[in-house]
């Protein structure tokens, strides 16, 4: 996590005028509320930026319709890399969304510049162990071998 986090902070110190960069506080908007994944995951990665950067890390969760709230809001704000977003991968859902649904989208994905993948989590499909799921093995690739359940 180092190794991404040192790559967030150089890309954002060397866009623009990157002297002087940060002057002042950052502002992280997690579009989630307290104690979700975003906020498990942002928190940490703030105290760690703050020390990097010696200025403040504010996180600040902004929630509302399924994180487009507080996205919609990073999206609205100056481009000058002083309010971030600790975002999860439904930014990409909700401009098409809101398209099919006849809405004007709040955001587009042009409205983003991404700076580092944080984390790179499965998503999983999971169910308590009964007598009534079968759970074979299959081999997925040489010495690789994935399980999965289904009812009997």
């Amino acid at each position: 996590m180092r190794t991404i986090l040192f790559l967030a902070l150089a890309v954002l110190c060397t866009a623009g005028a990157a002297q002087d960069y940060p002057s002042k506080p950052i502002t992280m908007v997690v579009p989630f509320p307290p104690g979700g994944v975003a906020d498990i995951v942002g928190r940490p990665l703030a105290a760690v930026m703050q020390k990097s950067l010696k200025q403040p890390i504010v996180v600040v969760n902004r929630t509302g319709a399924g994180g487009a709230v507080g996205m919609a809001a990073v999206a609205k704000s100056a481009p000058d890399g002083y309010t971030i977003l600790m975002g999860l991968s439904s930014i990409s859902i909700f401009p098409v969304s809101d398209r099919i649904n006849g809405k004007e989208p709040p955001y587009e994905l042009k409205d983003f510049a991404s700076i580092a993948l944080v984390t790179a989590d499965p998503t999983v499909l999971v169910v308590r162990p009964a007598p009534v799921y079968a759970t074979p093995v299959y081999p997925a690739a040489p010495g690789v071998s994935v399980r999965f359940s289904f009812p009997l």
